[in-house]
Protein backbone atom coordinates (compact mmCIF):
# COMPACT_ATOMS: atom_id res chain seq x y z
CA UNK A 1 0.00 0.00 0.00
CA UNK A 2 2.93 2.51 1.15
CA UNK A 3 4.81 2.00 -2.02
CA UNK A 4 1.78 2.19 -4.31
CA UNK A 5 0.98 5.65 -2.65
CA UNK A 6 4.86 6.17 -3.18
CA UNK A 7 4.20 5.91 -6.75
CA UNK A 8 1.57 7.95 -7.70
CA UNK A 9 3.11 10.83 -5.66
CA UNK A 10 5.85 10.43 -8.28
CA UNK A 11 3.91 10.61 -11.31
CA UNK A 12 1.75 13.58 -9.97
CA UNK A 13 4.84 15.43 -9.37
CA UNK A 14 5.93 14.47 -13.01
CA UNK A 15 2.80 15.60 -14.48
CA UNK A 16 3.01 19.27 -12.39
CA UNK A 17 6.69 19.31 -14.07
CA UNK A 18 5.32 18.73 -17.39
CA UNK A 19 3.03 21.28 -17.10
CA UNK A 20 5.53 23.79 -16.80
CA UNK A 21 6.52 23.00 -20.53
CA UNK A 22 3.47 24.08 -21.85
CA UNK A 23 4.26 27.89 -21.47
CA UNK A 24 3.71 29.61 -24.52
CA UNK A 25 1.61 26.55 -26.39
CA UNK A 26 -1.86 26.91 -24.44
CA UNK A 27 -1.44 30.59 -25.20
CA UNK A 28 -0.90 30.13 -28.70
CA UNK A 29 -3.66 27.84 -28.71
CA UNK A 30 -6.09 30.19 -27.51
CA UNK A 31 -5.05 33.06 -29.60
CA UNK A 32 -5.51 30.79 -32.80
CA UNK A 33 -8.97 30.23 -31.65
CA UNK A 34 -9.72 33.32 -32.01
CA UNK A 35 -8.46 33.76 -34.96
CA UNK A 36 -10.14 31.03 -36.53
CA UNK A 37 -13.53 32.52 -35.08
CA UNK A 38 -12.74 36.05 -36.28
CA UNK A 39 -12.10 34.89 -39.66
CA UNK A 40 -15.12 33.15 -39.71
CA UNK A 41 -18.05 35.39 -38.60
CA UNK A 42 -15.38 39.05 -39.34
CA UNK A 43 -13.94 37.72 -43.06
CA UNK A 44 -15.97 35.04 -44.19
CA UNK A 45 -19.70 35.53 -42.94
CA UNK A 46 -20.91 39.34 -41.70
CA UNK A 47 -18.14 41.48 -42.99
CA UNK A 48 -18.86 41.03 -46.52
CA UNK A 49 -22.50 41.89 -46.17
CA UNK A 50 -21.66 45.17 -43.86
CA UNK A 51 -22.43 47.16 -46.88
CA UNK A 52 -25.23 45.98 -48.58
CA UNK A 53 -27.54 48.04 -47.14
CA UNK A 54 -31.22 46.62 -45.23
CA UNK A 55 -31.77 44.01 -43.60
CA UNK A 56 -28.73 42.65 -44.12
CA UNK A 57 -26.32 45.65 -42.86
CA UNK A 58 -28.83 45.38 -39.70
CA UNK A 59 -27.76 41.84 -38.89
CA UNK A 60 -24.15 42.15 -39.57
CA UNK A 61 -23.81 45.21 -36.59
CA UNK A 62 -26.24 43.51 -34.72
CA UNK A 63 -23.49 40.63 -34.39
CA UNK A 64 -20.02 42.79 -35.02
CA UNK A 65 -20.51 45.36 -32.72
CA UNK A 66 -21.34 42.78 -29.84
CA UNK A 67 -18.68 40.54 -31.44
CA UNK A 68 -16.15 42.54 -31.20
CA UNK A 69 -17.14 44.38 -27.77
CA UNK A 70 -17.23 40.82 -26.44
CA UNK A 71 -13.82 40.04 -27.96
CA UNK A 72 -12.03 42.77 -26.71
CA UNK A 73 -13.04 41.98 -23.30
CA UNK A 74 -12.04 38.44 -23.40
CA UNK A 75 -8.61 39.22 -24.22
CA UNK A 76 -7.92 42.01 -21.78
CA UNK A 77 -9.48 39.69 -18.92
CA UNK A 78 -7.12 36.84 -20.11
CA UNK A 79 -3.64 38.40 -20.19
CA UNK A 80 -4.77 40.07 -17.11
CA UNK A 81 -4.70 36.66 -15.89
CA UNK A 82 -1.70 35.74 -17.69
CA UNK A 83 0.21 38.81 -16.65
CA UNK A 84 -0.80 39.36 -13.21
CA UNK A 85 1.05 37.84 -10.13
CA UNK A 86 -1.72 35.76 -8.24
CA UNK A 87 0.19 36.61 -4.97
CA UNK A 88 3.04 35.52 -2.96
CA UNK A 89 3.84 35.14 0.17
CA UNK A 90 6.31 38.11 1.12
CA UNK A 91 9.71 37.71 2.48
CA UNK A 92 9.09 39.47 5.69
CA UNK A 93 5.56 38.38 6.10
CA UNK A 94 5.18 36.64 10.06
CA UNK A 95 1.87 35.44 11.83
CA UNK A 96 0.52 38.15 13.98
CA UNK A 97 -1.07 35.45 16.76
CA UNK A 98 0.98 33.01 18.05
CA UNK A 99 -2.48 30.38 18.79
CA UNK A 100 -0.52 27.88 20.80
CA UNK A 101 0.57 30.85 23.51
CA UNK A 102 -2.25 33.37 22.69
CA UNK A 103 -0.24 36.36 22.17
CA UNK A 104 -0.68 39.09 19.81
CA UNK A 105 3.24 38.92 18.69
CA UNK A 106 4.80 38.02 15.44
CA UNK A 107 6.81 34.25 16.00
CA UNK A 108 10.22 34.79 15.25
CA UNK A 109 12.47 32.62 13.63
CA UNK A 110 13.76 30.68 16.15
CA UNK A 111 10.39 29.48 16.64
CA UNK A 112 9.68 28.63 12.79
CA UNK A 113 11.40 24.89 12.95
CA UNK A 114 9.12 24.25 16.27
CA UNK A 115 6.49 24.18 14.26
CA UNK A 116 6.15 20.68 12.75
CA UNK A 117 2.13 21.20 10.69
CA UNK A 118 1.37 22.20 7.50
CA UNK A 119 -2.42 21.39 8.13
CA UNK A 120 -4.80 23.11 6.71
CA UNK A 121 -6.69 22.95 10.56
CA UNK A 122 -4.16 24.85 11.93
CA UNK A 123 -4.39 28.55 12.38
CA UNK A 124 -0.55 29.31 12.17
CA UNK A 125 0.56 26.88 9.14
CA UNK A 126 4.33 26.16 7.75
CA UNK A 127 5.05 24.96 4.23
CA UNK A 128 7.65 22.38 4.22
CA UNK A 129 8.26 22.47 0.89
CA UNK A 130 9.22 27.02 0.61
CA UNK A 131 10.29 26.53 4.16
CA UNK A 132 8.30 29.35 5.00
CA UNK A 133 4.94 30.68 6.89
CA UNK A 134 1.82 29.90 4.99
CA UNK A 135 -0.79 32.68 5.49
CA UNK A 136 -4.27 31.98 5.83
CA UNK A 137 -5.76 30.26 2.68
CA UNK A 138 -2.24 29.94 1.26
CA UNK A 139 -1.47 26.55 -0.56
CA UNK A 140 1.86 25.73 -2.24
CA UNK A 141 1.24 25.04 -6.16
CA UNK A 142 2.84 21.97 -7.26
CA UNK A 143 3.39 23.30 -10.77
CA UNK A 144 4.78 27.30 -10.11
CA UNK A 145 6.83 25.58 -6.87
CA UNK A 146 5.36 28.08 -4.26
CA UNK A 147 3.09 29.31 -1.95
CA UNK A 148 0.33 31.37 -4.09
CA UNK A 149 -2.09 33.59 -1.69
CA UNK A 150 -5.71 32.23 -1.70
CA UNK A 151 -5.17 29.61 -4.22
CA UNK A 152 -7.76 28.37 -6.17
CA UNK A 153 -5.98 26.16 -9.26
CA UNK A 154 -3.08 26.33 -11.39
CA UNK A 155 -4.87 26.63 -14.91
CA UNK A 156 -2.92 25.41 -18.17
CA UNK A 157 -5.15 27.93 -20.38
CA UNK A 158 -3.54 30.66 -18.74
CA UNK A 159 -0.45 29.61 -17.84
CA UNK A 160 -0.52 30.40 -14.82
CA UNK A 161 -1.77 29.85 -10.97
CA UNK A 162 -5.58 32.23 -10.22
CA UNK A 163 -5.28 33.09 -6.99
CA UNK A 164 -6.28 35.78 -4.80
CA UNK A 165 -4.79 38.95 -7.30
CA UNK A 166 -6.15 37.56 -10.34
CA UNK A 167 -9.05 35.45 -9.63
CA UNK A 168 -11.37 38.04 -9.92
CA UNK A 169 -9.98 38.64 -13.91
CA UNK A 170 -10.35 34.52 -14.40
CA UNK A 171 -14.29 34.89 -13.54
CA UNK A 172 -14.48 38.32 -16.20
CA UNK A 173 -12.36 35.61 -18.54
CA UNK A 174 -15.27 33.11 -18.24
CA UNK A 175 -17.29 35.71 -18.39
CA UNK A 176 -16.65 36.92 -21.15
CA UNK A 177 -15.48 33.58 -23.43
CA UNK A 178 -19.09 32.45 -22.38
CA UNK A 179 -20.91 35.43 -23.89
CA UNK A 180 -18.37 35.42 -26.76
CA UNK A 181 -18.74 31.89 -27.71
CA UNK A 182 -22.29 31.74 -27.41
CA UNK A 183 -22.81 34.43 -29.81
CA UNK A 184 -20.82 33.29 -32.34
CA UNK A 185 -22.48 30.02 -31.74
CA UNK A 186 -26.06 31.22 -32.74
CA UNK A 187 -24.49 33.87 -35.64
CA UNK A 188 -23.11 30.69 -37.26
CA UNK A 189 -26.00 27.92 -36.53
CA UNK A 190 -27.88 29.02 -40.27
CA UNK A 191 -24.48 28.51 -41.91
CA UNK A 192 -23.68 25.48 -39.81
CA UNK A 193 -27.52 24.05 -40.76
CA UNK A 194 -27.32 25.30 -44.45
CA UNK A 195 -23.51 23.15 -44.31
CA UNK A 196 -25.94 19.73 -44.12
CA UNK A 197 -28.50 21.27 -46.47
CA UNK A 198 -29.10 19.82 -50.14
CA UNK A 199 -28.80 24.09 -51.52
CA UNK A 200 -26.00 25.48 -52.48
CA UNK A 201 -24.03 28.06 -50.08
CA UNK A 202 -22.23 30.66 -51.10
CA UNK A 203 -18.06 30.58 -50.71
CA UNK A 204 -15.09 28.52 -51.22
CA UNK A 205 -14.16 25.08 -49.36
CA UNK A 206 -11.39 26.30 -47.01
CA UNK A 207 -14.10 29.54 -45.83
CA UNK A 208 -16.91 27.00 -45.57
CA UNK A 209 -14.54 24.39 -43.25
CA UNK A 210 -13.49 27.11 -41.38
CA UNK A 211 -16.91 28.80 -40.59
CA UNK A 212 -17.71 24.79 -39.50
CA UNK A 213 -14.35 24.26 -37.26
CA UNK A 214 -15.30 27.76 -35.37
CA UNK A 215 -19.12 27.05 -35.11
CA UNK A 216 -17.62 23.36 -33.45
CA UNK A 217 -15.00 24.90 -31.25
CA UNK A 218 -16.99 27.53 -29.67
CA UNK A 219 -20.21 25.17 -29.19
CA UNK A 220 -17.80 22.75 -27.37
CA UNK A 221 -16.20 26.19 -24.90
CA UNK A 222 -19.55 27.45 -24.52
CA UNK A 223 -20.66 24.19 -23.13
CA UNK A 224 -17.47 23.74 -21.20
CA UNK A 225 -17.32 27.44 -20.01
CA UNK A 226 -20.69 27.24 -18.65
CA UNK A 227 -19.89 24.47 -16.40
CA UNK A 228 -17.16 25.85 -14.57
CA UNK A 229 -18.69 29.71 -14.87
CA UNK A 230 -21.79 28.17 -12.71
CA UNK A 231 -19.13 26.42 -10.29
CA UNK A 232 -17.40 29.57 -9.89
CA UNK A 233 -20.71 31.62 -8.68
CA UNK A 234 -21.35 29.06 -6.23
CA UNK A 235 -17.85 29.54 -4.41
CA UNK A 236 -17.86 33.01 -4.72
CA UNK A 237 -21.06 32.85 -3.18
CA UNK A 238 -20.02 31.10 -0.33
CA UNK A 239 -16.80 32.94 -0.07
CA UNK A 240 -14.46 29.71 -1.04
CA UNK A 241 -11.87 28.49 -3.46
CA UNK A 242 -11.76 25.42 -5.57
CA UNK A 243 -9.09 23.78 -3.34
CA UNK A 244 -10.93 25.25 -0.27
CA UNK A 245 -14.62 23.39 -1.12
CA UNK A 246 -13.05 20.32 -0.80
CA UNK A 247 -11.11 21.21 2.61
CA UNK A 248 -14.74 22.32 3.43
CA UNK A 249 -16.17 18.98 3.59
CA UNK A 250 -14.61 18.05 7.13
CA UNK A 251 -15.33 21.31 8.77
CA UNK A 252 -19.11 22.19 9.57
CA UNK A 253 -18.91 25.97 9.51
CA UNK A 254 -16.79 27.78 6.89
CA UNK A 255 -15.82 31.17 8.83
CA UNK A 256 -14.69 33.70 5.62
CA UNK A 257 -18.93 32.81 4.24
CA UNK A 258 -20.02 36.42 5.93
CA UNK A 259 -23.37 36.24 3.09
CA UNK A 260 -23.57 36.32 -0.74
CA UNK A 261 -23.19 40.57 -1.37
CA UNK A 262 -20.01 40.43 1.21
CA UNK A 263 -18.57 37.30 -0.24
CA UNK A 264 -19.34 39.36 -3.48
CA UNK A 265 -17.43 42.57 -2.69
CA UNK A 266 -14.48 40.71 -1.36
CA UNK A 267 -13.65 39.83 -4.96
CA UNK A 268 -15.07 42.08 -7.15
CA UNK A 269 -14.38 45.32 -4.84
CA UNK A 270 -17.18 47.76 -3.68
CA UNK A 271 -16.81 49.91 -6.79
CA UNK A 272 -19.36 49.25 -9.21
CA UNK A 273 -17.59 50.89 -11.99
CA UNK A 274 -14.93 48.31 -11.65
CA UNK A 275 -17.23 44.91 -11.10
CA UNK A 276 -17.16 44.26 -15.06
CA UNK A 277 -13.54 45.11 -16.18
CA UNK A 278 -10.00 43.45 -14.82
CA UNK A 279 -8.94 46.14 -12.49
CA UNK A 280 -9.83 47.28 -9.21
CA UNK A 281 -10.41 50.96 -8.04
CA UNK A 282 -7.49 52.98 -5.73
CA UNK A 283 -9.71 53.63 -2.80
CA UNK A 284 -10.97 50.11 -3.13
CA UNK A 285 -7.37 48.74 -2.86
CA UNK A 286 -6.55 50.99 0.13
CA UNK A 287 -9.93 49.98 1.84
CA UNK A 288 -9.87 46.29 1.56
CA UNK A 289 -6.92 44.39 2.57
CA UNK A 290 -8.39 40.83 1.72
CA UNK A 291 -7.86 42.34 -1.98
CA UNK A 292 -4.33 41.46 -0.98
CA UNK A 293 -4.69 38.26 -0.30
CA UNK A 294 -3.18 38.55 3.21
CA UNK A 295 -5.88 39.34 5.70
CA UNK A 296 -9.23 38.00 5.12
CA UNK A 297 -12.65 39.25 7.59
CA UNK A 298 -14.66 36.56 9.19
CA UNK A 299 -17.38 35.51 11.56
CA UNK A 300 -16.53 36.54 14.94
CA UNK A 301 -17.95 33.03 16.49
CA UNK A 302 -15.92 31.61 14.78
CA UNK A 303 -12.77 33.22 14.84
CA UNK A 304 -11.28 31.02 17.83
CA UNK A 305 -12.16 27.98 16.24
CA UNK A 306 -9.83 25.97 13.76
CA UNK A 307 -10.26 26.04 10.26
Amino acid sequence: MYRSGTVMAWNVFRFCTALRGLGSIMILLVLGVVGVTYYAVVLTNYGPSLFDGGLDTLTSIAVLFPFHVLLAMLLWSYFSVVFTDPGHVPANWRPNVDVERGENEPLNASEFSGIQTDSSHSKVRVCRKCQQWKPPRCHHCSVCGRCVLKMDHHCVWVVNCVGALNYKYFLLFLFYTFLETTLVTISLLPQFIAFFGDGEIPGTPSSLATTFLAFVLNLAFALSVMGFLIMHISLVSANTSTIEAYEKKTTPKWRYDLGKKKNFLQVFGMDKRYWFIPAYSDEDIRKMPELQGLDYPSKPDLDSQEF
